[in-house]
């Protein structure tokens, strides 16, 4: 069984036991959250297609950590005017556990 979802304008395929890692999201480590935005269930064959979603459906996960992915490094060149501009980001993810998919 897996399920389709939506979060933090992305869409992950999980199934239950999967470590996934999302946008940050508003919650401290071991703390549960639901993600209401299911697009697709599959159950051995049974396919359930949301319009948009798949009304009833939910995915419950546990958060395991909070954290920052690597640095990336963002620089700006204009060429024959002396313009540089370097600028560094990490962007904030959180890792989630999927621990049950209801339909």
């Amino acid at each position: 069984m897996y399920a389709i979802i939506k979060t933090g304008g992305k869409q992950y395929r999980v199934a239950e036991g999967d470590v996934i890692t999302v946008e940050k999201l508003a919650a401290e480590a071991n703390d549960s959250v639901t993600f209401d935005e299911v697009l697709t269930v599959v159950n051995d064959g049974d396919v359930k297609v949301g319009t948009p979603k798949v009304e009833g459906a939910k995915v419950t996960g546990t958060v395991l950590e909070q954290g920052k992915a690597k640095k990336i490094l963002v620089f700006k060149y204009k060429a024959k005017s002396n313009y540089r501009r370097r600028q560094g980001h990490r962007q904030r993810f959180t890792k989630v556990r999927i621990e049950k998919i209801e339909a």
